[in-house]
């Protein structure tokens, strides 16, 4: 599974950005598809996952209310609604992909893409 992500770029406190992540590749069983960040000099972090279905989305605490995770199974991908954005959401924003229910953790993932940078000015 390959995976493209893009929408990122830079943008004003209180913006909103919408970022995009399409697969490619042996896309076929249910997948979950989930977010992750990394801001300069942290660990990567997870920020939003969501079910095969679309029923189910879990989020970190720092973006709930603001973020929304979405996808589009006829067009292999996920989405992120970024509202409300502060300097502290700035980081590389990675899409990824694993077989089987959704989950936070980074490790569970066996698909990534490339990244994308969103940055947010104060």
């Amino acid at each position: 599974v390959q995976l493209q992500a893009s929408g990122g770029g830079l943008v004003q406190a209180g913006g909103s950005l919408r970022l995009s992540c399409a697969a490619s590749g042996r896309t076929d069983g249910n997948y979950a598809m989930g977010w992750f960040r990394q801001a300069p000099g942290k660990e990567r972090e997870f920020v939003a996952t969501i079910s095969w279905s679309g029923t189910n989305t879990y989020y970190t605490d720092s973006v709930k209310g603001r973020f929304t995770i979405s996808r589009d199974n006829a067009k292999n991908a996920v989405f992120l609604q970024m509202n409300s954005l502060k300097p502290e959401d700035t980081a590389v924003y990675y899409c990824a992909v694993r077989t089987g229910p959704y989950a936070s953790r980074s490790g569970s993932y066996g698909f990534w893409g490339q990244g994308t940078q969103v940055t947010v000015s104060s």
